[in-house]
């Protein structure tokens, strides 16, 4: 619906030049793939450990394998084709990445530690299941957040709330 072109992971091998797994499930690119992909095709997982790409296969499948660059494995394929493997195949947001900024950091720690006060204060009266972050709890990070960068947006109207809180009103 939005124009991109729906095809079969085979199909898209050889007109691919990024492929990303994240699927969280087993052996997602394998020997068929790699044998159809362009020359310098980058190959990162972001699903699942590191067994959503075949790596035994592509090793079976090198002629030669070569360090590019901290997390950038090159294998050069018997027809001279080099596939790129990045973070060893490991999630690559963990294995390639520096992890995220303090400023990011900061917010999810804050929300993590506030969630866990409102659990111990409000214990008696909750049930034993999996709650979302309290709304009051995270629009206070983000407004403490704001406020630290010296950021000021608008806040809401009570009518705007009440808009968005409703199915009164709008499509």
């Amino acid at each position: 619906m939005d124009g991109y072109t729906v095809m079969s992971s085979r199909d898209a091998a050889s007109v691919g030049d990024v492929f990303v797994t994240v699927t969280g499930d087993t052996s997602i690119i394998r020997e068929e793939h790699f044998e159809r992909m362009k020359d310098g095709a980058v190959v990162a997982n972001s699903g699942h450990f590191n067994v959503e790409i075949d790596i035994p296969a592509l090793e079976s499948m090198a002629v030669e394998k070569r360090q590019m660059r901290e997390s950038v494995m090159q294998y050069v394929l018997k027809d001279g084709r080099r596939i790129n493997l990045l973070g060893e195949g490991r999630l690559i947001n963990l294995a390639a990445a520096e992890g995220h900024p303090a400023m990011v950091m900061d917010m999810s720690f804050a929300d993590q530690l506030l969630s866990v006060e409102y659990i111990v204060k409000g214990k008696a009266q909750l049930e034993k299941k999996v709650y979302s972050v309290p709304r009051e709890i995270d629009s206070a990070v983000a407004a403490l957040k704001l406020a630290s960068m010296g950021i000021a947006i608008d806040e809401l109207t009570e009518k705007q709330k009440r808009y968005l809180a409703s199915w009164e009103e709008g499509t």
